[in-house]
């Protein structure tokens, strides 16, 4: 399932695989088996709906929504996809964020909780792109609640009337022990 692109930034050759946005999405979900949308803050004005997230995901794979609250649980969740299919899956961890909007700090570190929390499990053969994530995340792990208050799209969540708590809350590392799927795989269905 997982054919080699000839193109670089495809990150093909490698089992987790990171980027931004849609755009970001179409260069790093080829041949994958699972795409996991990273959206910590979701801003009700620009964010993707679960529609339009499924719609970047190649088919059969399956797709889920993390953030900081369950990336372990989102882990979880794939590592046992994977031993239900029987072989290595392949994965496209996409930032919420997009270049052309500005960075999003909360989405970054996000992602990088979800990678960090894969390799814990033994899944880290890493794109050098989804590596910079999960690094980002480890050196920040005890800051990232206030990153994430304090970062553009906490503020902006913030000016939006979402209250500090709940900026808090969405920043809570592992408060929940559930994955978000949106949608299982295509093998998953037929069983």
């Amino acid at each position: 399932m997982n054919a080699q692109s000839p193109d670089p930034v495809a990150q093909s050759t490698y089992q987790v695989r990171f980027d931004w946005g849609g755009r970001g999405a179409a260069r790093v979900t080829e041949g994958v088996d699972i795409v996991v949308w990273v959206d910590v803050l979701p801003d009700a004005a620009s964010s993707r709906s679960p529609a339009e997230v499924i719609g970047l995901a190649p088919e059969p794979a399956a797709v889920l929504q993390a953030g900081l609250v369950d990336a372990t649980a989102t882990a979880r969740w794939i590592l046992a996809e994977q031993e239900r299919l029987g072989r290595r899956a392949f994965l496209a961890i996409v930032a919420a964020g997009d270049a052309e909007a500005g960075f999003t700090a909360d989405d970054l570190l996000g992602a990088g909780a979800v990678i960090d929390a894969l390799a814990a499990l033994g899944i880290d053969d890493t794109s050098p792109e989804a590596a910079v994530a999960a690094s980002a995340f480890g050196g920040l792990r005890r800051a990232v609640r206030h990153l994430t208050s304090a970062s553009t799209a906490g503020r902006a969540a913030a000016a939006s009337g979402l209250s500090v708590d709940a900026v808090h809350m969405a920043a809570a590392l592992d408060a929940s022990d559930a994955a978000r799927v949106l949608r299982g795989g295509a093998e998953a269905s037929s069983d």
